[in-house]
């Protein structure tokens, strides 16, 4: 009887602990990208390991879907995390439409949704709590302003921008767009979408430089699109020649921007996307209140400024 007692006590110790493990694991705040398959996105993923690494009682999970045009992936990902009852989702949709329907479940099971990068349509505007980013349409319009500094106003330009109907796509390309109409008679050729494909912007890139040899100045929309451009500038003898604009900030476009290929990088703070977006979503759960967007800044870098310790914050 003491040995059947005893063992009733170790078998009941051992559940009671299981259970204490199990209620005392720690929530999940669900990173969801475009696609990982970018310095960029990998800088915001440092981030969130950075923010959630200081918090007691959450871990932040990262994940992407296939490529930016795989919608499908990226909205079974969030489905995934609402069936997992995660404590929150920080998302950069790929589609400002195609979202929707999933962050209406996480909006059903009441998990907070925020936001990063692109936005929702207004359609969607009900089912996330905060939105975080770069105002890209001020972003567009530096970039625009910075081109046109040293070309002037007139001639030709080409834009090459990434993925079309992302929000951060209409808001980039569409101030870069609105400003040089407004402020110059130069003509726009394009745009033309690389799918944030760098072999795409490449070809694409290297096809108007052919056409166009009196090209004077082009604009890269996003990481990878600006590394295509400047590989296509540099293959084509043109690094220099044609005053060349890029976005986002890793150690491919930092060197383009040393040797003189791009004239100047609009560099996003992907690290403080991240790292903000898991604590807003955990003040979220928690209970807080939120402001409804948040502007994560955008800083010009160019020759000058590159060793800047202001630089060196947002460049990866």
């Amino acid at each position: 009887m003491n040995k059947r007692k005893l063992l009733s006590i170790l078998v009941a110790s051992t559940l009671v602990a299981a259970s204490s493990m199990a209620m005392a694991a720690d929530k999940e705040i669900a990173v969801i990208v475009k696609t990982t398959n970018s310095d960029f996105w990998q800088n915001v993923k440092k981030g969130s390991s950075a923010a959630v690494a200081g918090m007691k009682g959450y871990t932040a999970t990262f994940q992407g879907a296939a490529s930016d045009t795989d919608l499908a992936g990226q909205v079974a990902l969030v489905e995934n995390a609402v069936n997992r009852k995660v404590a929150g989702i920080v998302l950069a949709p790929s589609d400002p439409d195609a979202l929707i329907p999933a962050m209406k479940k996480a909006w059903e099971a009441k998990i907070p949704v925020v936001l990063i990068d692109s936005a929702a349509s207004n359609a969607g505007k009900a089912y996330y709590q905060s939105f975080l980013a770069t105002d890209n349409k001020v972003a567009g319009e530096m970039s625009a302003k910075t081109l046109i500094a040293k070309i002037g106003t007139t001639g030709k330009i080409a834009i090459m921008s990434y993925t079309a109907g992302s929000g951060s796509e209409i808001g980039r390309v569409g101030g870069f767009t609105d400003y040089i109409k407004k402020n110059s008679k130069l003509q726009i050729l394009g745009p033309f979408y690389s799918n944030s494909q760098m072999g795409t912007a490449l070809n694409q890139t290297t096809d108007v430089l052919a056409a166009n040899p009196d090209l004077k100045g082009i604009f890269g929309a996003n990481e990878p699109t600006a590394i295509g451009m400047g590989r296509a500038l540099t293959q084509a003898g043109k690094s220099g020649k044609v005053v060349a604009i890029g976005f986002d900030g890793n150690s491919d476009l930092q060197g383009f921007v040393k040797d003189g290929t791009i004239e100047a990088i609009a560099v996003q703070s992907a690290f403080e996307m991240g790292s903000l977006g898991v604590k807003t979503a955990v003040e979220l759960a928690s209970g807080k209140k939120v402001p409804a967007f948040r502007d994560t800044g955008v800083l010009m870098v160019n020759k000058k400024n590159i060793d800047s310790t202001e630089a060196k914050n947002v460049l990866y």
